[in-house]
Order: C-alpha cells, then structure tokens, then sequence
C-alpha cells in the first residue's frame, strides 16, 4: 500500500495549507499530495451543506506555489473538470508546473459535474454525454500538446491546428493522467485508454472492487495492460481524534487490492496530525 495525502482548498487559508504541505514533504511515507480544484467550497467538512460565499481557494495557482515550496511531494489536482480550462491552455499550465516542480505533477482531470459554479460563471456543463465526449476529446489534445512536436486535431468541442505546445514538460512522453470518477460506460473505459492513475472518487471498498473489475474489462477490450494503472481511493480523516478508524478504512481497501490510499485532511488543517498518521499507516505499507 503506498499512500498519499489531499488538503481541501476551502474553509482554509493558504498559510494553512502550505505549512501542511511542508510538513508532508519531510514525511517520507506521503509520496504525493492533492488539491481539489473547484471556484466555490464543495463541502464543508461536516454535515452541513456548502456555502458559496465561504473561501475556496484556486488550485493550479495553489500548485504552482506548492511546487516551489516543496522539494519532493508528487503534486496535483483531484480533479480538474475539464470543461473549465480548454485543454489546450491546461496543457500549457501543466508543462510549466512540471517544469517548476522538476518533473513532480500529476494531471488530475475528470469530465466535470458540479452545476452550481459552471452556472454562476456561464461555463456550459452540458449533459452526461456531452461532458463524456467533450471529456475524451479533451484527453487526446493533452496527450498531443504535451508529447508531439505539433498537433492537429478536428473534433467536435476542440479544433488545434498545427498547435504547439513549449516548452515541453520535463516528463515524458508527459506527466502521468490520473482520471477520477466511476462512470461505468464511458468514464472508466477512458481512464483504459488513456490514464495512467484511476482515482476511486468515494463508496465502499466493496464498490471500489466491484468498479475495478469494469476497468480491467475495458482494459482487456482496448488491449490494455492493467498493471499499467495505478489505483487510488479517499479515505477521509474526519477528525484528529479519529485515526484509528481511517486505519481501519485503509486496511479494508488494502485487502481488495488497492495501490495508494490518499487521505482527505478536512479543515481546519493541522500539520501536528501528519506524524502520528504516518506512524500508524505505517504497518499497512
């Protein structure tokens, strides 16, 4: 089991996190850390229903920062809805953090879902099937800008021509593509063909297994090696006083196979919490 860590961009300050991320980055069993990356709070940590007019942070300039303030945490976004920024322009965004980080980012992408800010901002979110094609679209001008010389492509949302894409990023043929979400039809078989991370959004364990046998399906249907794509999941950590338990959510993922559990810190944030959940996450390594 390997695990990594995720700080919520909301209901915090950037001091918080960054002195969060900077504790993590001296503990060596946290390999990599996570943003969200959405314009209003999508949770508040509790019970209660989010706010729109409480503080969210914007995560790839968050990234950028972070890149800078650490020296050796893989980093990135769980996950950006695609339908934000066009790919085009997230190519470029992502070169750059790869180039500032030394070749430390992940590119965290997803088809996108959340109606209440893609309507307060004008961003069409379109219906499932718009966002699923829209999304796979969107996959194949990242994988080109970031790996090709020049890239051409004619599709129904996006049209490059000739388009480029410098400086490259340091990874290559690009930074790894994590693709979050469990959509059983289209979502996963895109993680198939083109992710090198699935990340297992939320449920159980027993749906996580249930889910990973779909991708490996589609995997075998598109000739995909399955080893080939790390598997991750949040397990969230709901309190200081409640390690334990998220111990014991980590080891029943472990026993369904999971690769890399990444543990959701919901604020208030609080590096003194990284060190005694490394030592008793310890074990499950």
């Amino acid at each position: 089991m390997r695990f990594a860590f995720k700080t919520a961009n909301h209901l915090t300050s950037w001091g918080e996190i960054l002195d969060v991320w900077k504790e993590a980055d001296r503990i060596e069993l946290f390999e990599s850390g996570w943003l969200f990356d959405h314009f209003y709070p999508i949770g508040s940590g509790g019970d209660r229903e989010p706010d729109p007019s409480e503080p969210c942070l914007e995560g790839w300039s968050m990234l950028a920062a972070l890149a800078q303030a650490t020296s050796r945490l893989r980093l990135g976004t769980l996950v950006t809805g695609i339908h934000y920024r066009h790919p085009a322009v997230l190519a470029n965004m992502a070169a750059t953090i790869d180039i500032i980080s030394g070749g430390r980012l992940e590119i965290g992408i997803g088809a996108g879902w959340n109606k209440q800010e893609s309507g307060a901002y004008g961003i069409e979110l379109g219906g499932p099937r718009e966002r699923s094609d829209r999304f796979e679209e969107a996959c194949q001008v990242l994988i080109g800008l970031l790996s090709q010389p020049t890239t051409d492509f004619q599709g129904t949302y996006y049209r490059l021509t000739d388009a480029r894409c410098e400086p490259k990023a340091i990874q290559r043929p690009h930074p790894p593509l994590t693709i979050g979400g469990s959509g059983e039809q289209r979502t996963l078989r895109t993680v198939a063909r083109y992710a090198q991370h699935w990340n297992f959004v939320a449920g159980t364990p027993e749906e996580f297994a249930r889910k990973r046998d779909v991708l490996h399906g589609h995997c075998q249907d598109v000739g995909r090696d399955t080893a080939e794509i790390m598997l991750s999941a949040h397990v969230w950590l709901h309190s200081d006083q409640e390690i334990g338990r998220t111990v014991d959510e980590v080891a029943a993922f472990a026993d369904v196979g999971l690769d890399m559990a990444i543990i959701y810190l919901r604020p208030p944030l609080n590096p003194a919490v990284l060190t005694p959940l490394a030592e008793a996450l310890a074990p499950l390594r």
